[in-house]
């Protein structure tokens, strides 16, 4: 397939690059000028704006840092709303569902399908392949990106409602993000009481307490203390709000959501954006006055 790809970041760069690799045909764009020209050394053609590169393909992918980011290579100025080649855009990106039926709507009016594709995995999952790829739209849209799509990780059909599969994502991410956080409390609970950290995660990862956090991000991220699993607090952060908003706007009271969310915004304000997720143990473990070391590590 002729693909529009927008989008080179930490997520975006390995989804692009698999699909190149797999012998699709893609045009792609990013503000950094190094991401583009790898992409190019591996056979992609470089855009000079998300609107040539919907003038190029009838099928644009877009992976994009926030709303305001996917709105505006959607529908604003020189963006794929103004492409002349384009039929769909598909946005792996995390938005809520609001912001995914406003873009659907405004590219309608163009007779552009918008399919919302939020993804879940991490870089780890981008770079094998492996990540969950959630779809919501027209039906027989989705039929047709479906063979490219499963060139990124495996593909779920949520609904042809739009914004489903954003709702989808934000359902699995407050999962996601309450691991992380219970998970740092119970072992810093055990860390203060004298325990191994090393033992209360092989403990944990044997019985029934075992989550992702506890399987994958304490492991590689936290007991060796280099807090670079890969995914952005600001992110994280992000899509528990975006959760809220979305309870809040179904009529729900979610008393461990806003609970999470509550720590989530400690972690943010004391470690800033730009940190890695993993690192929301560290105002935990500041409060209860414990470092949880990894192997040889002073606790």
């Amino acid at each position: 397939m002729d693909i529009g790809f927008i989008g080179l970041g930490k997520m975006g760069f390995p989804m692009a690059r698999r699909l190149v690799e797999a012998g699709h045909h893609l045009f792609v764009f990013d503000q950094r000028k190094e991401a583009v020209d790898q992409l190019v050394a591996l056979g992609a053609v470089a855009a000079s704006s998300p609107k040539e590169v919907a003038d190029r393909a009838e099928t644009v992918l877009a992976s994009l840092p926030s709303l305001q980011a996917s709105l505006e290579v959607a529908t604003g100025e020189n963006g794929v709303i103004e492409g002349k080649r384009v039929k769909r855009f598909v946005d792996l990106s995390t938005v809520g569902s609001h912001m995914a039926v406003r873009i659907f709507d405004l590219l309608a009016k163009r007779n552009i399908v918008q399919l919302d594709s939020p993804v879940s995995g991490g870089v780890g999952g981008a770079e094998k392949g492996t990540l969950a790829v959630m779809v919501s739209g027209p039906r027989a849209e989705f039929e047709l990106i479906k063979p490219a799509l499963s060139v990124i990780g495996k593909v779920f059909f949520i609904g042809e409602k739009p914004g489903s599969a954003q709702t989808m994502k934000l359902a699995n991410n407050l999962l996601s993000a309450t691991a992380v956080v219970a998970t740092s409390e119970a072992v810093v609970m055990g860390v203060k009481s004298g325990l191994d950290p090393n033992v209360m995660i092989d403990v944990i990862n044997a019985g029934s307490g075992m989550n992702t956090a506890s399987r994958y991000k304490f492991p590689r991220a936290i007991l060796p203390r280099t807090f670079d699993f890969g995914f952005a607090t600001g992110l994280m952060v992000k899509d528990v709000r975006l959760c809220l908003e979305e309870a809040k706007s179904l009529g729900l009271s979610m008393e461990v959501a806003e609970a999470v969310g509550r720590l989530w915004e400690v972690v943010i304000r004391e470690m800033g954006p730009e940190s890695d997720f993993t690192s929301a143990i560290k105002p935990i473990e500041q409060a209860a006055g414990v470092v949880v070391g990894g192997k040889g590590a002073k606790t």
